[in-house]
């Protein structure tokens, strides 16, 4: 079965920053089982799968029947160690880095979304429970996140172009490997300090070019969303399953994070012309990915 079609921006916090019992739990995780790349997407669908068959299905994955948080589910983290990460400005550490799934959390977030978002006839249709106390759930497990925020945003189909902001384009990192193939990835890490820095001065920019809609607002959240986190974490921008649409040319050629760079760099120089071609660029890279989705 193919990858969840699904790119993330992840945040790897110093496991040092963690305390209480949710501590215990990810220490023990990385000592004894901690998840590997390549599995990541796979446990995140089975989580959510589990959860809509079990009887009567469970309102988010990663918890038990009572609503309770599966012990399981908060040992599922990803490690990073420090030296993979590139560092300009910043500091990143100590070691290990760890960045929980934080699924449950992140599905309660998309639940308080979709209420604020759908019409009436589609919650009566999606909920059992009344809205009320679906939005009293939701809320609550978010409150109890570590930090205000969840380490995981995600995307299906496509990555946002402001995200490329974040990350320097000669440290991209990619595996070429059978399209099949779980090692197969491309991906960004950046110190946190570097990340906030670049986010900050592409959000001036885009405030003075753009107003407050579009790629600006999407860069506000996502300066906000890096201010819940230690200073010495580090970030990933990562295609995760997207990977799987690519051919091996389109993976090694592709100029996104370049593009979106020399766009920051032409808006700064008032330099039209160059503004326009690597948009094009883009338009034409991702418009093919965006095809793929309407087909399915």
């Amino acid at each position: 079965m193919p990858r969840p079609f699904v790119a993330y921006l992840r945040v790897y916090e110093p496991l040092s920053t963690f305390d209480g019992p949710l501590a215990k739990l990810l220490r023990e995780a990385v000592e004894t089982g901690h998840l590997e790349y390549s599995t990541a997407g796979d446990r995140e669908r089975t989580l959510w799968l589990r959860s809509q068959l079990a009887t009567p299905p469970m309102l988010l994955p990663g918890e038990l029947p009572g609503g309770r948080p599966s012990p399981s589910a908060l040992r599922d983290v990803l490690v990073l160690d420090p030296a993979e990460v590139p560092v300009e400005e910043g500091e990143v550490g100590p070691g290990p880095l760890v960045c929980p799934l934080d699924l449950r959390a992140r599905s309660a977030a998309a639940l308080v979304g979709f209420i604020a978002s759908a019409s009436p006839t589609l919650r009566t249709a999606a909920l059992s429970e009344s809205l009320d106390a679906v939005r009293e759930r939701a809320t609550s497990v978010l409150s109890d996140l570590p930090g205000g925020a969840v380490h995981v945003v995600s995307t299906t189909w496509t990555v946002p172009l402001p995200w490329f902001a974040l990350v320097d384009p000669n440290h991209r990192h990619v595996v070429v490997a059978t399209q099949e193939d779980p090692r197969r990835q491309v991906c960004w890490r950046i110190a946190m300090a570097d990340a906030r820095r670049r986010v900050t001065r592409a959000h001036d920019l885009a405030v003075r070019t753009f107003g407050d809609a579009g790629p600006t607002r999407v860069l506000q959240d996502t300066g906000r969303w890096l201010e819940h986190f230690h200073e010495h974490s580090a970030v990933e921008l990562d295609y995760g399953g997207l990977v799987q649409l690519l051919d091996d040319q389109e993976l090694i050629e592709d100029s996104s994070a370049e593009d979106v760079n020399a766009i920051i760099e032409a808006l700064e120089a008032q330099n039209v012309e160059e503004v326009a071609a690597r948009f094009e660029r883009l338009r034409d890279f991702w418009g093919e990915l965006a095809m793929r989705e309407r087909f399915n």
